[in-house]
């Protein structure tokens, strides 16, 4: 039987005109005119559309996945292996009970469970497992109220990110027949049990308005407590970690606006201070008093300020920790007579352990060369202690409990890897690269000890670059799979993220976009001079944001690569941000620019775009990844990338496209359904470099 041949999508006349540009685009077709009933009911998808992923669907399988099928298998059962199944969290202590979550040998999805705190039987509150059925299942989390006999629960079961929420009496273990259907997952419990308040979606899939739903009312009633009237801006609920006010945030990437809703006694939301373009903040509360974590006044890695309760406007604001430059605050908790705060300095984080009641101040830091570092409190606000976790690409995550009042740190877990791990056969370093600008790119490494730096070796090199996102130096089960086999696994902390602060981001955005993608390139040629590969043994990593950075890279240096793995790759760049009834476009807007209004954004990003950009040179291999209902980076973006590609690409590299059916812009829903889909891209990778696996 002969090969199926590559598909070649149909090419229909289209085109746009802005600014005075016209340009064809014979592959818009593959946008469905009805995208967001798509997204809820992917079966209302265009059946030419549908043959055609079909088709790509059909030709990677035929070329690759059948091919590679055993050492997919292989990578994957390695990487299950190195995962403890029956595993569970560390429990979370919450007035009598302390809460938990637990992974059960052989299952897809978590169990959440709770213990009486002092001791006891533990009772399972929710099974995932079985609410999950035989489709996709992207579960939102639980919330249980003050009472602590109701728990909320959340679940997407098509991929498109809208939830359904649902109330279970924990009394009885049963569901209320009233579900909150179609929210955007965000919600809270108000304080008396009897409300919660959720987010929802407009028409075009943006979180713009947060309603209150009274338990045994229908869902048509609720009262709409704030609607947001700019569609660059996105609305979030929580809550301040002591319980008594309910947060409403309005937010793009730049700017941000709080208010806040008394959690006892509800009422209309009270505004902290009002929008400001590109100023952000998020707050807290305690004894009257807010803290508030900002960029205000010129504060471009933030600060922490106070302001009263009752006369909170940026006016009244007060440095508590003032402006550092180069010591990006990430993060801040309160407690009772602490404030917490994440930072990071040099690229690496640290905890700063602020006494509230003297001033005194602590600092946890570690001592590797490249580790990631987190903290939490979970439900309680009158404590003396905190939860961090640690780990590095050679050590497994470690949390630990840190009490304040004493100073004595209890590991509490370690994540064992059943199959067998030593740090000690491992290496990590941190190198810099240096960038066509002069600036220092810090690349983290990972290998096998006694590695000889020849140029033989085989790398994967991982990048993202957008959004602020900084890629943290982690522990990783799944990489081992590569490490073990010779590769040298990168990762790439490129300009357009915050490992180096604030001006980081900003350097890597907006008109100094493309120092992202040469910062990447940069990387790859620091790994050739340092004796860890050579050109045309790297294969570049990258998903959403980081797939239009494989994208950019595969325009620009296709001779560098030995493939290039774009996972949901955000690679039409210019269509999306013209299209404005898209999901994510406004509030896209201040990251990427304005080509609807903005000649010279237009001209800018037209100049990247990867699907603009594409040209008729030798490409080096490529895998594609979609999902059908992703609402964030939409299915006909790689699909359109990928048809052009094979139109216009010289060479004879292999190009696979597939599309997940089923699911959106998180892949598989299942964990080990997820798994699946690293051995797929980490076989592409092995077999890109001529390794037989």
């Amino acid at each position: 039987m002969s090969p199926i041949t590559p598909p070649q999508a149909k090419r229909v006349p289209h085109s746009h005109t802005h600014h005075g540009v016209t340009r064809e685009d014979p592959w818009a077709w593959l946008r469905a005119e009805n995208w967001q009933e798509v997204m809820q009911n992917p079966e209302t998808l265009d059946p030419e559309i549908r043959a055609y992923l079909d088709a790509e669907n059909a030709y990677y399988e035929d070329q690759f996945g059948k091919p590679t099928a055993d050492l997919q298998e292989k990578i994957y059962k390695e990487i299950r292996g190195r995962i403890k199944e029956d595993d569970s969290g560390v429990p979370s202590p919450d007035g009598p009970w302390a809460y938990n979550s637990r992974m059960l040998e052989g299952k897809q999805y978590p169990q959440v469970v709770r213990t009486p705190r002092n001791g006891g039987a533990e009772t399972v509150l929710l099974d995932c497992n079985v609410e999950a059925g035989e489709d996709y299942f992207g579960f939102a989390g639980a919330d249980h109220d003050m009472s602590h006999r109701y728990l909320a629960w959340a679940a997407d079961r098509a991929g498109s990110e809208y939830y359904d929420i649902v109330v279970r009496d924990l009394e009885t273990g049963l569901d209320s027949p009233e579900v909150i259907k179609d929210t955007a997952g965000g919600y809270v419990w108000s304080n008396d049990s009897k409300a919660i308040y959720y987010t929802e979606y407009d028409d075009n899939h943006r979180p713009y308005r947060v309603r209150r739903h009274v338990i045994g009312t229908e869902q048509s009633s609720d009262p709409i407590i704030y609607e947001e009237s700019d569609p660059g801006f996105f609305v979030g609920v929580g809550k301040t970690q002591n319980d008594k006010f309910i947060i409403i945030d309005a937010h793009d990437h730049q700017t941000s606006e709080v208010y806040l809703i008394d959690a006892e006694k509800g009422g209309e939301p009270r505004l902290v201070a009002p929008r400001l373009t590109d100023r952000e903040y998020d707050v807290e509360e305690r004894d009257g008093l807010l803290y508030i974590r900002t960029n205000a006044e010129g504060a471009e890695d933030y600060k922490v300020v106070t302001a009263p309760l009752d006369n909170p406007g940026a006016e009244n604001w007060t440095d508590l920790i003032a402006h550092r430059p180069g010591v990006l605050v990430l993060d801040t908790i309160v407690i009772k007579n602490h404030l917490l705060r994440l930072e990071r300095q040099d690229g690496l984080p640290r905890i700063v352990v602020r006494d509230l009641t003297t001033g005194k101040e602590d600092v946890v830091r570690f001592e590797e060369e490249a580790y990631a570092l987190g903290m939490s409190v979970g439900y309680e606000f009158d404590t003396t202690v905190f939860r961090l976790s640690y780990s590095s690409p050679t050590t497994p995550n470690q949390v630990f409990d840190v009490d304040l009042a004493t100073g004595a740190r209890t590991l509490l877990k370690t994540q064992e890897v059943p199959s067998g791990h030593d740090p000690a056969q491992y290496e990590t370093h941190r190198i810099f690269a240096k960038a066509a600008d002069g600036a220092d790119v810090p690349v983290t490494l990972l290998y096998k000890k006694g590695t000889k730096l020849d140029g033989s070796n085989p790398a994967l090199l991982y990048g993202y670059g957008a959004y602020g996102m900084s890629m943290p130096a982690s522990f990783s089960v799944s990489v081992l799979s590569l490490v073990d086999r010779g590769f040298v696994y990168a990762i790439a902390h490129i300009r357009g993220g915050m490992d180096k602060g604030y001006a980081w981001y900003k350097n890597g955005r907006r008109e100094f976009k493309t120092n992202t993608f040469t910062d990447f390139i940069a990387a790859g040629e620091a790994l050739i001079a340092g004796g860890y590969t050579q050109k045309g043994k790297i294969v570049a990593q990258g998903g959403s944001a980081g797939g239009m950075l494989m994208g950019a890279i595969a325009n620009l240096r296709p001779d560098l690569w030995a493939g290039v793995i774009a996972q949901v790759p955000f690679v039409d760049v210019l269509n999306t941000m013209l299209d404005d009834t898209l999901p994510l476009t406004p509030p896209e807007w201040p990251e990427w620019g304005n080509p609807i209004t903005s000649a010279e954004d237009y001209n800018r990003i037209a100049a990247y775009a990867p699907y603009e950009a594409v040209s008729a040179q030798n490409y080096p291999p490529i895998f594609a990844l979609a999902g059908l209902t992703d609402p964030r980076v939409t299915y006909w973006e790689p699909a359109k990338w990928v048809a052009k590609l094979r139109a216009t690409a010289t060479g004879d590299a292999p190009l696979y496209l597939k599309t997940n059916m089923g699911a959106g812009h998180a892949g598989a829903s299942g964990r080990f359904d997820r798994l699946k889909e690293t051995a797929q891209c980490y076989a592409f990778a092995i077999k890109s470099v001529g390794l037989d696996g």
